[in-house]
């Protein structure tokens, strides 16, 4: 083969690529969740999907495959072929989170995943129940180096975002809290009022009604902004903690090897219509504070995201359940 058929080649494929991206989407999209609907990352998806059918003139579905920690719809990505009819919305749990917590995984995150953009992410609230003594979060802090006994807190599930939330804060701020995992949020949420549990790390949205109603009080956002759903609850890094933040994140990404292009494109339009003002204030309701990054942005932000999970997942000696 010489250089000029190289060079030909290699151009015949660039502009079938383009040309693929421009005529894109020809048959309906999926995106899958491998989380429940109802929750903030399946909402995610499907604002964006109805947005995306308007905008391609073509059906965006969304798929819901629970199961794994989001395992196992992040599986079915990656074994979809590169064409962008297959994709999947998820928050750092399927991704950065099970593969170094359950030790085997089906895919590498960075070898197997295209990352489009970083739609969004959602800050956690760290709540408690009113009997307990704590009145600030410096209290808090302070009450869990003098306790002999390690203060409990609940959250949604093992490998979840409020689950690593507490166990960088012990890892971090030099604190010994032992994790009570529910099989969802409102599970944990329950025992937190009924005082069977002290502290909770909750998703913002899920959180915020409990606290207005006064059955709950909000002792920090983990995040290092406040809320404009919760102004008074302020953050960690206001207590005087100002390397700690975590929140819940929300990206989406195709199967490895996808075209340029084509990523280009659905990043270009996933941004354009999260970014129309209805939408955007829609989002901005649920807690959901929007980023749509490049995609050379999220993969640089997913490869520290892997990095800094995986360092808390094994010094804090975490084992999935």
């Amino acid at each position: 083969m010489n250089l000029i058929t190289i060079i030909i080649g290699s151009a015949l494929a660039a502009f079938a690529c383009a040309a693929a991206a421009q005529t894109f989407p020809s048959k309906p999209v999926r995106i899958l969740v491998g989380f429940g609907a109802g929750g903030s990352t399946d909402i995610v998806a499907r604002v964006l999907a109805q947005n995306l059918t308007a905008e391609w003139k073509q059906n965006v579905l969304v798929e819901n495959r629970p199961g794994a920690s989001g395992m196992i719809a992040a599986e079915l990505t990656v074994k979809s072929p590169p064409d962008g009819y297959t994709l999947v919305m998820t928050p750092q749990t399927s991704v950065a989170v099970a593969p170094a917590l359950y030790g085997k995984a089906a895919y590498e995150t960075m070898r197997d995943f295209q990352p489009i953009t970083l739609t969004g992410y959602t800050p956690l609230l760290m709540v408690i129940h009113p009997s307990f003594p704590a009145k600030t979060f410096k209290d808090f802090i302070a009450l869990a180096k003098k306790s002999k006994e390690p203060i409990t807190f609940g959250s949604g599930g093992v490998g979840s975002s409020p689950h690593m939330a507490g166990e960088l804060m012990a890892s971090q701020l030099g604190i010994k809290i032992t994790h009570v995992p529910y099989k969802g949020e409102n599970p944990a949420l329950a025992d937190t009022i009924g005082g069977q549990i002290p502290i909770m790390f909750g998703n913002l949205p899920v959180a915020v009604p409990h606290v207005n109603s006064g059955k709950l009080r909000g002792l920090a956002n983990t995040w290092s902004t406040r809320s404009p759903l919760a102004p008074n609850v302020p953050t960690v890094a206001e207590s005087g903690f100002k390397d700690y933040a975590i929140a819940t994140w929300f990206g989406l990404l195709g199967p490895a090897k996808m075209p340029p292009e084509l990523v280009a494109r659905i990043q270009r339009d996933t941004a354009k219509v999260f970014n129309q003002p209805a939408t955007k204030e829609k989002l901005t309701g649920l807690g959901v504070d929007l980023i749509l990054n490049s995609p050379e942005q999220f993969r640089d932000y997913l490869q520290a995201e892997i990095t800094r999970y995986t360092k808390v997942i094994k010094d804090a000696g975490i084992k999935a359940q």
